[in-house]
This record gives structure tokens, C-alpha cells and sequence, in this order.
């Protein structure tokens, strides 16, 4: 299995931290958040990794490099003007192959093992299958119902989406466009009962303030 960090949006806000460095490069505890990312993915098993690139995106290939020091293999998409998530995804998908693969938005935290989701496959027909946490102040609604049963629908408790997920290749199959967000073709395959997920109650962080980055921060070096 092969896997993608996303790590190619503005951080618009996040400035001015991101106004001269990528969101993914800012430090939590004394190293940059894409670092995390990179080696629960190598931890999990998991030897070639696809990064997105966009804003100021040449920055993080020179602090990543190939990869070669966590022993997997890095590789970028460049984008230029970052596509969306889905558009992003969509260009990477020439090496990401033609498998289910991870994605890992880069501008989270979290202590959910990788390995777990490593381990799992799509079945028959899935389109994805989604790592959901508990909501957070910020996002008091959530954003899908997840049932005992394990299946993504109109009914079960109320998450919020974690950034982590399986996703088959023909989940953009039927993509319209270069550029476009992930949740319209979710919410598709959803309706149309191809989506699963799993209840992560550990911690995770969606490092989407400076105010965030610094509760983060102190959470860890306490």
C-alpha cells in the first residue's frame, strides 16, 4: 500500500507563521509537523509516500529530502497553484497506482496508530474507508454519522472527519474537474453506501490557528 500527506493549501489561516514557510514545516515540539506524519507512515509499514506541493512547496523536499533517513521513498506532486483536495489527489494518482492508498492531511496531529489502518483493506465495492474522532469545539457538528455496524450513512453518531482515510482510485473516477475538494465525492459514495470508518478516541488536533499550533505545543511539552 502506498500513501499521500496533503500538504499543499495556502494556511491563509494560520498567517503570518505560514506567510514565509508551508503549514506542514511549522514546529510542533521542536520538529516539523509533516516529520510526524512521515514516520507513523514508515512505523506502519509503509515504503513509498506521495507529499503534495504548492505554497512555497520547494521548501519541503529540501528539509525532507528522499526520504532515505526514515527508509522509505519520498516522492512530490507539484501543483504550482494547490488544486483542492480532490484535484490534488487526482494528480497524484499517476504515482499512487492502481490500489487503495492512505491519505494523511499534513496540517493535523494525532496519536492514532497508522499501523491500524495499514492493516485494513477496502471490501468489495468500497470506495473509502474514514478515521473519525470526536468533535471539537471548532467543529461542534461534525461531519458524518457513523453506525455500529461500521458503515458511514444517515444515522449513528455524529463525527468529525480526522484527515485519515483509505480512498480507492475510483473514488475519482466520475471527477468533473482538476480542482475540487474531496467532501462532494465522499458524500456521494456515501449515498450510495460505499463508505466505512472506525471511531479513533485518542487525541488529534486540527492545526488550523496559531492559537491551536500553541495549545499543541503545550500539550507536548508538558
Amino acid at each position: 500500500m502506498r500513501a499521500m500527506i496533503l500538504a499543499a493549501g495556502f494556511g491563509k489561516r494560520m498567517q503570518p507563521l505560514t506567510l514565509h514557510r508551508p503549514k506542514p514545516l511549522l514546529q510542533v515540539a521542536g520538529k516539523p509537523l509533516i516529520e510526524y506524519h512521515v514516520e507513523a507512515l514508515a512505523a506502519a509499514g509503509i515504503s513509498d509516500i506521495v507529499i503534495n506541493l504548492g505554497w512555497l512547496g520547494e521548501q519541503i523536499p529540501r528539509t525532507l529530502g528522499d526520504g532515505a533517513r526514515w527508509g522509505v521513498r519520498l516522492h512530490y506532486s507539484d501543483e504550482g497553484t494547490p488544486l483542492e483536495t480532490a484535484g490534488g489527489i487526482l494528480k497524484a494518482l499517476p504515482l499512487l497506482g492502481d490500489h487503495p492508498f492512505i491519505v494523511v492531511n499534513g496540517d493535523i496531529w494525532t496519536d492514532y496508530s497508522l499501523s491500524v489502518i495499514s492493516r485494513r483493506s477496502l471490501a468489495e465495492g468500497e470506495l473509502a474507508h474514514l478515521v473519525l474522532v470526536d468533535n471539537p469545539v471548532q467543529h461542534p457538528l461534525g461531519d458524518f454519522r457513523l453506525a455500529d455496524d461500521g458503515t458511514i450513512g444517515n444515522v449513528g453518531a455524529s463525527l468529525t472527519f480526522s484527515g485519515i482515510s483509505i480512498l480507492s482510485p475510483e473514488l475519482f473516477s466520475g471527477l468533473s474537474s482538476t480542482t475540487g475538494p474531496l467532501g462532494p465525492l465522499l458524500r456521494k459514495a456515501i449515498a450510495e453506501g460505499r463508505v466505512s470508518g472506525e471511531r479513533h478516541g485518542g487525541r488529534w488536533y486540527d492545526i488550523g490557528t496559531p492559537q491551536r499550533l500553541e495549545e499543541l505545543n503545550r500539550l507536548l511539552d508538558a
